[in-house]
Order: structure tokens, then sequence, then C-alpha cells
């Protein structure tokens, strides 16, 4: 039978939800996951830089390294909204290879980021793999962070540290799907690590951290209070002004009808910030979850009409 979580369900999913109670005071974050070592597999580096010119969003800046970076700006729904296409290291990430992605949205610049097709994350070897990845986005400026699912094959190592920093007057919406294992070809995450950890300020305040330590075949992937035996988790966050109630409301609908009766969701308003949250055995539900939410949250917070990433449908 489908559940659906409440609010109090989000200041107890385990090691991988901050206490909502403690939510909104400004704190620390620990230091780093790791910093780069010297001797990695492979190692990508893409640097974004926008800029709003007169009504529109250009791509001033780009730097890349390796097997990591963008093609070309795309305007699919006017020269308002700039959207980019990362590309990642076609074979996938294998232990010992680092990525790191930072960017900068200007003051009135409007940004979409997302990726042709899942990340896959590969058996690491006794190495870890690395991606760390960095927004910032300035007064009136919006970053829609979109990446399609991240795959996690038995026996990776990984470690996901992703920061955002906005300004007061600044949009943020971000969405993560991870899948663990390959359920299609019958192989669980029994063996691995994977470290996850996200944080946002805006106006110079903490209003979001959390982390997530998952070892393969633990407790913490089949206990009740982290996985409970699931393989698909997926979250949206959206940092803007609040929405009102009867969109959360229509949010949980939506969620229902797609779910239908086939895994956990929930979604929950605080204050400012917007989380929606799957957890299930399918990753085509979670992305259908995901993007419908993000059709409601979009035009509610960024005045946009919901057009799905042309890459999403392919």
């Amino acid at each position: 039978m489908n559940s659906t979580f409440n609010d109090s369900a989000f200041s107890s999913w385990g090691n991988s939800t901050v206490s909502t109670d403690h939510l909104f005071v400004q704190k620390k974050p620990t230091e780093p996951i790791s910093s780069l070592p010297v001797d990695s597999a492979m190692q990508a580096r893409l640097s974004l830089k926008f800029k709003e010119d007169n009504g529109v969003t250009r791509l001033v800046g780009r730097d890349h390294f390796g097997q990591l970076y963008v093609q070309k700006p795309f305007y699919p729904e006017g020269s308002e909204m700039c959207q980019v296409v990362i590309v990642h290291p076609p074979g996938g990430v294998v232990g010992g290879d680092e990525l790191k992605i930072v960017s900068q949205v200007g003051a009135a610049a409007k940004t979409q980021m997302t990726t042709p097709g899942a990340a896959k994350w590969y058996k690491g070897n006794n190495r870890i793999s690395r991606q760390q990845v960095r927004h910032d986005v300035e007064t009136g400026g919006s970053l829609e962070w979109l990446p399609q699912e991240s795959i996690f094959f038995n026996q990776a190592h990984v470690e996901l540290d992703h920061c955002v920093t906005l300004a007061k007057e600044s949009t943020y919406i971000g969405c993560e799907i991870l899948c663990f294992g390959r359920t299609a070809s019958g192989e669980s995450f029994d063996e691995g690590e994977i470290k996850q950890r996200t944080s946002i300020r805006r106006a110079d305040k903490l209003i979001w951290f959390e982390q997530l330590r998952l070892s393969g075949g633990s407790r913490a992937m089949s206990g009740p209070l982290m996985l409970a035996g699931k393989t698909v988790c997926a979250t949206l966050i959206a940092v803007g002004e609040a929405i009102p109630p009867a969109l959360i409301t229509s949010m949980r609908e939506e969620a229902s009808v797609i779910a239908g009766g086939i895994g956990d969701f929930g979604v929950t308003q605080l204050k400012s910030v917007v989380v929606v949250r799957y957890l299930g055995n399918s990753s085509e539900i979670a992305r259908r979850i995901m993007l419908r939410t993000w059709g409601v949250l979009r035009p509610a917070m960024l005045g946009r009409q919901a057009i799905v990433p042309r890459m999403w449908n392919t």
C-alpha cells in the first residue's frame, strides 16, 4: 500500500535528513568530504559563468578540463533563459576519477542545467570516485539543476558534495535521483559506499544541510529508518518565495496518482524551502514524480511554464 510522508517524517529519515527543528539555525557545516588527490585516474573540471544582458542570459564564461564540458548554450524557451547540457565522461566514472563543476549565475540571469543521460558510477576497485558541485546565484538570478539519475554499480565507492550559495532575492530548484545497483540486470548494491552531502546558503545563512552515508549490504540499506530495502531515492529541493499551501496539496495529490500505491513519497514546505521525496524501486516513477512536482513549482517560483528538458525525453 502507498504511504505518504507527513511533515514530521522529514525530521527522521535516517541520517540523510537534517532535523527540521534546527533547519533554519545558522551553523557551520563540517569540512569538505575530501580534497582532490594528485594521483586520480581521471580528473575533469568545468567552470561556467552566466550574465544577463538586456533581457538575454548569456554564457559568458566556459572553461573545462578533461571529459566534462558543455557544447553550446540552448534557448528552448526564448532568450531570457539559457539551458546548458553538461556532458559527463561517456564511459562512466570509475574508482579514482574526480569531477568538479562550478557555476556562477549573475544578477537577473536565468539558467537551467541538465545532462544527456544517467551518470554511471562503476566498481571502485578500492578507490573513491568524487564529484564536487558548486553553484553561486546572485540577486534576481535563478538556477534549475536537473541532472538525470545517478546509477551506482555494486562495489562503487562514491563521494558527492553539492554546495549552493544564493543571494537573498534568488531562486534555486535542484533535483537528484539515486539508483543503488541495477535491478533490471539483477545486480544489487551489496558492497561499496556512497557519501552524499548537500548544503544551501541564502543571504549568508545556512538554510539546508543534509548528509547521507550508505554502505552496501548494511542495515541502513534495509532498515526502516533509511532505504527500507528500496533501491531508488529521489529529492527535489526548491528555494525561493513561499508558495500557497494549496499548491503543496496539489503536488501531494499528483504524486500519489503517479506512485499508484507503489513506493513512498512526501512533499513539505519549510518556510522558503520546498522538499519533495520519493523512496521506492522505480527510477521511472521517481522521474515522473520529480518532473511533475517541478512542473507545479516552476510557474509558482519562476513564473515560467514547465517545459521538460528535451534530454529527459530521449
